[in-house]
C-alpha cells in the first residue's frame, strides 16, 4: 500500500538507480522505495533536481511543501495522467451554470454541517454538555434552505462553524488549549494552530487523491474558481475537517499525546514545533488508515478510501449518472 512520506531536516533529494534517496545536512541518508510511495511532505529547506522531478512525474508523486511554520504552500502536481476532456468540461459546466454550482456548493456545506453535528452528538452520548451548542447549530441550519447564493451559504456555515469551535472548550476541558475565536493569518493560541495545521494537511491528502480520479483540482464549486492553484479539494475538506481533523485534535490533547512545550510564539502568531508536527501526523495517518463499515458498498474502508469514493461520487455526478449525496459520518 502507498504511504506518504514526512520530511522534517533540511537536505537533498535525488534519483539514485530506481529508488528516492534523500541526505540531509549531516550526511545521514536513507532510500525511499518508489513504489511504496504517494506523496512526499516537506517541511525541511530541501533542494530538488530536475532528474528527480521527472521521475516523480514518471511514478505519479506529488510533492506538499510546507513553509518554516509547517504550513502548506504549494505542490509539485505532476502531469495528469488520469485527466479527462470530457470530465473537465463536465466540471466546468457545473461552474458556469449557477444553478447546478449552488446545487454542489449547497450540498458540500450541508455534509459539513451534518458532520458537525456528528461530532457533538457523539460527545453528547459520552456525558459532554454540548446540548446548547447543537442547538444553536441547528438553529442556523434552518437558515440554509433560503439562501439563494454561495454567498449567503458560506455565511451561514462561518456562524456555525463559530458555535462549533465554541463547543471545543468543554470537549477537551484544558485551560491550556482553549480557543476564543478562529483566527488563522497568524494564529493566536495553541488550537488555532492545531485547526490550521490539520487542516492544510488535509487539503493536501485530498489532492493527493484528486490526482487519481479524472478530477481537475482548479475547478471547485463553493470556492470560487481564480488564481488560486486548486480549489476542489478546499470543497471536498469542508466534510471531512469534523470528522478526521477536529477528531485527531480532540484525541492527542485529551490523551495528553501534545503540551504546551510542543509550540513557540513567532511573529504574533502561535505554531507547532516540530515535535508537536510529528504527534499530529502519526496519529493523523493512524486515522486515515482506520477502516469503517460502509454501508453504500457494505464493506470496510478506511478514512483514505472514504475521501476517494466522495470524488468518484462528485464525478457521477457531473457526467448525469446519480445525484451527488454527500458523506455523513455513521461513526
Amino acid at each position: 500500500m502507498s504511504e506518504s512520506i514526512y520530511i522534517f531536516s533540511s537536505g537533498e533529494i535525488k534519483r539514485k538507480q530506481n529508488t528516492i534517496y534523500f541526505e540531509n545536512e549531516k550526511g545521514d541518508y536513507k532510500y525511499i522505495p518508489v513504489e511504496n510511495t504517494r506523496d512526499i511532505h516537506l517541511f525541511g529547506e530541501v533542494t530538488l533536481n530536475k532528474e528527480i522531478l521527472e521521475f516523480f512525474t514518471q511514478n505519479e508523486i506529488l510533492i506538499h511543501f510546507y513553509n518554516y511554520y509547517g504550513y502548506y504552500v504549494g505542490s509539485y502536481y505532476p502531469r495528469e495522467h488520469y485527466n479527462s476532456g470530457y470530465m473537465i468540461l463536465k466540471q466546468a459546466e457545473h461552474y458556469l451554470d449557477s444553478q447546478k454550482r449552488f446545487l454542489l456548493a449547497y450540498k458540500f456545506v450541508l455534509g459539513a454541517i451534518l458532520n458537525i453535528k456528528k461530532v457533538l452528538s457523539y460527545y453528547i452520548n459520552r456525558g459532554i454538555d454540548l446540548d446548547k451548542y447543537l442547538e444553536n447549530i441547528e438553529h442556523l441550519e434552518k437558515s440554509l434552505s433560503g439562501q439563494e447564493d454561495i454567498e449567503g451559504l458560506m455565511a451561514i456555515e462561518g456562524n456555525i462553524r463559530d458555535v462549533y469551535y465554541s463547543s471545543f472548550n468543554p470537549i477537551i476541558d484544558s485551560e491550556e488549549f482553549e480557543i476564543d475565536k478562529r483566527t488563522k493569518k497568524p494564529p493566536e493560541n495553541r488550537m488555532n494552530a492545531l485547526i490550521s495545521f490539520g487542516n492544510s494537511l488535509l487539503y493536501t491528502y485530498i489532492l493527493s487523491e484528486i490526482y487519481k480520479t479524472h478530477l481537475d483540482p482548479r475547478i471547485g464549486f463553493l470556492h470560487a474558481t481564480n488564481f488560486r492553484r486548486f480549489t476542489l479539494n478546499l470543497d471536498i475538506a469542508e466534510i471531512f475537517k469534523p470528522i478526521i481533523v477536529d477528531r485527531v485534535i480532540f484525541y492527542i490533547i485529551n490523551k495528553n499525546m501534545i503540551s504546551p512545550e510542543d509550540f513557540e510564539e513567532k511573529l504574533g502568531g502561535i505554531y507547532l514545533k516540530e515535535s508537536g508536527r510529528k504527534v499530529f501526523i502519526e496519529r493523523l495517518e493512524e486515522k486515515l488508515k482506520t477502516t469503517v463499515n460502509y454501508k453504500k458498498i457494505g464493506k470496510e474502508v478506511s478514512y483514505r478510501r472514504l475521501i476517494r469514493l466522495e470524488l468518484y461520487k462528485l464525478e457521477k455526478h457531473l457526467i448525469g449518472d446519480e445525484e451527488y449525496i454527500p458523506l455523513v459520518s455513521e461513526w
